[in-house]
Formats: structure tokens, sequence, C-alpha cells
């Protein structure tokens, strides 16, 4: 599966975060072609202010795979990644993050910090930015227009 088409199946995800009122962020966790976790923003639904859907994800991911550490795996999220998700992906040794569009008022993996490549921590993140960046940007901004009215 390409990027796009993975990208895609995160976007799905981030559409569930809508029916309980979060904001639409998806990502799916990959091993090589397939795809072992998906999760979308829940912070709303379950009052909890770390279920972001990169946290979830990865929760998922290392209960399917029987490890925390996700070596191997990549993640798929609908928009870079915050600072505490960007350190729960450093943290679970994930090989490679994609994402759609910068962040720059919270974005850890290059726009406000860049966690996910600090040459200090134990482990980086390779990065791939901007795949269906546009797509991507048009669920958020009609959420919150929507939120506006």
């Amino acid at each position: 599966m390409s990027d796009e088409e993975l990208m895609r199946a995160a976007l799905d995800e981030a559409r569930l975060s809508l029916d309980h009122g979060d904001v639409p962020i998806g990502a799916v966790v990959v091993q090589g072609t397939e795809i072992v976790a998906r999760a979308h923003n829940q912070r709303e639904q379950l009052n909890d202010p770390t279920a972001h859907a990169e946290v979830l994800a990865l929760r998922a991911a290392a209960e399917v795979l029987g490890s925390w550490r996700l070596g191997g795996t990549t993640m798929f999220v609908t928009l870079e990644p915050c600072a505490m998700c960007s350190g729960a992906l450093v943290l679970a040794r994930v090989d490679r993050l994609v994402y759609g569009p910068a962040d720059p008022r919270a974005g850890a993996a290059l726009s406000l910090y860049n966690i996910t490549q600090d040459p200090r921590l134990n482990h980086s993140v390779a990065i791939t930015t901007g795949v269906l960046e546009e797509e991507c940007a048009g669920l958020l901004r009609g959420f919150f227009e929507d939120r506006r009215s």
C-alpha cells in the first residue's frame, strides 16, 4: 500500500472522532504492509487528556504485537503530532512517522519542536510530511468552522 492509501485509512479513522465531538485526528500503525492498529481522538469521549489518536494507536499496536517496542513500524497520522505523542513515538521506537499537515502551534515533529529527531534521545524517527495535506487540513478546518458557528 502507498503512503496515500495508508493516510486515507488514517483519515477514515479521524472521521470517527466526529461522532463524539473530538477533534478529527486519526492514526494507523503499519508493520510491513499490514495495518496492525487504528485509533482516533477520544479525549472528549473518555475524559482523558492523553487519549490522542497516536497514543491510542501505539497502545493498540503494542497489544497486537505483544511488545511495547514497535521497531519495524510506521505511524500514519492526519496532523503533525504534539510533544506528548512525539515523545511516545520515540519511546515506542517507531521507525517512521508519516503525517499530513504541519501544526505550527503545537507540532513537535519538525514545526515547533523536533522531539522525534532530537540527537540527545536514544531513538530517532524518520519523517515524511505533507501526505494528503490538503485533505487532512480540510477535515480539521471544517470541524473548527462548525464549532465556531
